[in-house]
């Protein structure tokens, strides 16, 4: 504990929401304050502190990270405020417009960072990341559970920089500089570990929740995962993207368990839907899109 300095909330107002975490700018303008959900661990929070500043010490850019800190009931940390930042889906949301030339710089823009060479002395392997959630959570079933492992050892292996959270809201900018945001899971491996992610949100989140995440409707998010992928890929036809979103599906079973899993602290019964849909990723079928 003596890691978290203890900070007073009413110093700060909420000014954003996200999955694990809500943000508080200070009111004297000279931080921002990310503060995980109630239950998440402090061992949670100390990682992506610790790999955020690393991330930043490497010359990749994002916001610097400055301390650890609490409220007395949750855990946190505070990271450099970036003046007159806007989120790419926030700007989005406000400019329709700007959805193709945002998707084609975010293409751009993840293809350099999938393309740096990883320092692995700092920089964990994906693989290494997810296993022992996948080995070690009760809300997994064992069957499942045995068949994430399988999957896992199978992925190809590669000593590329992957953003780990790698998605068009997880980037800001302030209109001459852009900043990757919530590294935690920043790690090296191939980049469909990073593409994956971008998948499961055009296709699984229900709409409120893509709302409260992104500012966005779904059809607005398919359409950019289309350009995305498209883009990315160098894809001219919708059966070539079916063959790269087919190879997606392990790495999408195992990011969303891995996903459910941190975010229940490994704890709790398994969740019927994530057990559903990870199986069937697993059996090379994305339910309501492609079977």
């Amino acid at each position: 504990m003596s890691k978290y300095q203890q900070i007073k909330l009413e110093d700060y107002v909420q000014s954003g929401e996200g999955g694990q975490a809500l943000t508080y700018t200070r009111k004297d303008g000279g931080a921002l304050a990310k503060m995980f959900l109630y239950g998440m661990g402090s061992e949670t929070v100390e990682r992506e502190f610790l790999i955020s500043r690393a991330v930043y010490e490497a010359g990749i850019p994002c916001p610097e990270p400055v301390r650890l800190i609490t409220d007395g009931e949750r855990f946190g940390a505070e990271y450099e405020i970036i003046a007159n930042k806007r989120s790419y889906t926030r700007i989005i949301s406000e400019e329709p417009e700007q959805l193709e030339p945002l998707t084609l710089k975010f293409v751009k823009l993840g293809k350099k960072l999938h393309s740096t060479p990883a320092n692995t002395d700092v920089f964990p392997d994906m693989k290494d990341v997810i296993r022992p959630w996948i080995e070690k959570s009760t809300c997994l079933s064992d069957p499942l559970r045995g068949r994430l492992l399988s999957a896992l050892d199978s992925i190809p292996s590669s000593k590329t920089c992957l953003h780990g959270d790698f998605h068009i809201g997880n980037i800001i900018t302030n209109g001459e500089k852009d900043y990757w945001i919530d590294l935690g899971d920043f790690a090296y491996g191939v980049p469909e570990w990073d593409l994956s992610m971008n998948f499961f949100l055009a296709n699984y989140i229900p709409p409120e929740y893509m709302d409260q995440l992104f500012h966005l409707d779904n059809a607005t998010f398919r359409k950019h995962w289309n350009l995305l992928v498209k883009t990315y890929y160098g894809i001219r036809t919708e059966q070539e993207q079916r063959v790269h979103e087919k190879s997606l599906l392990p790495f999408a079973a195992l990011k969303y368990a891995y996903n459910v899993c941190k975010r229940r602290n490994g704890q709790g019964e398994p969740s019927p839907r994530m057990e559903e849909l990870a199986r069937a990723f697993l059996d090379g079928k994305a339910p309501g899109y492609f079977e």
